[in-house]
């Protein structure tokens, strides 16, 4: 990886760095001004400024860290040593005029993931995936491949490389092929199938799996992937102490259209040609308390974005773990189907 790839200007925007961050596949990039080192900024930072709901149009020296670490030159071999001292990603090293010339990483020719996570995960695979017709005429949204195999598969892989062994999946429409497809296959996981006899909507069927988690879960739709660390996102929902946390995924949309601003006397404001807006939206997954479950009635059907309004009014906290636009990978639509397994084909 070139060395520019991983720097930015301080006057670089919030939405630009999130964008290089995605590209690079790192967690830092480091902050210039006129050339010269001055800064570094983490994913942890942009997100810590999201949640203290920070203008999605901030520039990166607002949330930047003006007091990063590096090593000169002369200090380059005990960067390794540094590295773990200082509990960071990577070091810049900088020679006399406070120019980045080489960076050296925590984790290269390491692996990154030794987590053993013992966080149940919850599948809803119960679902008809009308948008997804005609696929679904034929196979159940579960077993719709990408690449060589289908989505649920990818969705379990992915939480599995975390070290999570325990799953549950709801099933309905098409459930024996659902299960006959996941006994057939070598597996190092535990999959416990619950039986939705009738639709319950992405909430109901969580009632099926009362006495069954009496732990923290992460609630999942079968047709998403997030590519982010889980254990953090865990981490942070236990840390606020939240019942629901919802990962939200940052979504820009373009406005096919000039749009007008029309002024109090009736005379156009001002106009911008096909805006770009960004917003986050739910990706469909949830690290949630157990108490949710045993609270449910059971066989009623309910949405999920319902039980969180329930939770809300009664002053529960409902919280948001903000990913980028990159970590969420969806297959709820045709279009986006393609996508996902341009992407996943070129990450495997």
């Amino acid at each position: 990886m070139d060395i520019k790839d991983l720097i930015v200007d301080e006057e670089c925007t919030m939405l630009e760095c999130m964008a290089l961050l995605d590209k690079a596949a790192q967690k830092v990039m480091f902050v210039h001004r006129e050339g010269r080192f001055v800064a570094a900024v983490t994913d942890g930072d942009i997100r810590r400024w999201i949640l203290k709901k920070g203008s999605l149009d901030a520039k990166i020296k607002d949330m930047a860290n003006y007091s990063p670490r590096f090593l000169h030159v002369k200090d380059k071999s005990r960067a390794k040593e540094y590295l773990k001292k200082w509990s960071v990603e990577a070091i810049p090293i900088l020679n006399n005029n406070d120019k980045i010339v080489s960076i050296v990483f925590r984790y290269a020719g390491e692996i990154k993931n030794n987590s053993k996570m013992t966080t149940p995960v919850v599948i809803m695979a119960g679902g008809l995936g009308t948008r997804l017709y005609p696929y679904t005429k034929i196979l159940p949204k579960p077993l719709i491949p990408i690449g060589e195999i289908p989505i649920a598969e990818h969705i379990i892989n992915r939480f599995n490389s975390y070290g999570i062994d325990t799953f549950f999946m709801i099933v309905n429409h098409k459930k024996n092929m659902i299960k006959a497809y996941f006994n057939e296959i070598e597996k190092k996981y535990k999959i416990f199938y619950v039986d939705e006899e009738q639709p319950l909507g992405t909430g109901g069927g969580l009632s099926l799996l009362k006495g069954k988690i009496a732990t923290t879960f992460i609630l999942s739709n079968c047709d998403i992937l997030i590519e982010e660390d889980y254990e953090k996102i865990v981490s942070h929902h236990k840390e606020k102490g939240n019942l629901i946390t919802m990962v939200c995924s940052l979504k820009k949309t373009v406005i096919p259209y000039g749009v007008v601003e029309i002024s109090e006397s009736g005379e156009i404001d001002s106009m911008r040609e096909k805006p770009e807006l960004s917003h986050f939206i739910n990706t469909g997954v949830y690290v949630v308390e157990p108490k949710v479950i045993e609270e449910l009635e059971k066989d009623k059907p309910v949405g999920f974005p319902e039980i969180i309004e329930k939770y809300k009014a009664v002053g529960e906290k409902i919280g948001v773990y903000p990913v980028s636009e990159n970590s969420w990978l969806d297959m709820g639509q045709l279009n986006e189907l393609d996508e996902m397994r341009k992407r996943l084909e070129g990450n495997e």
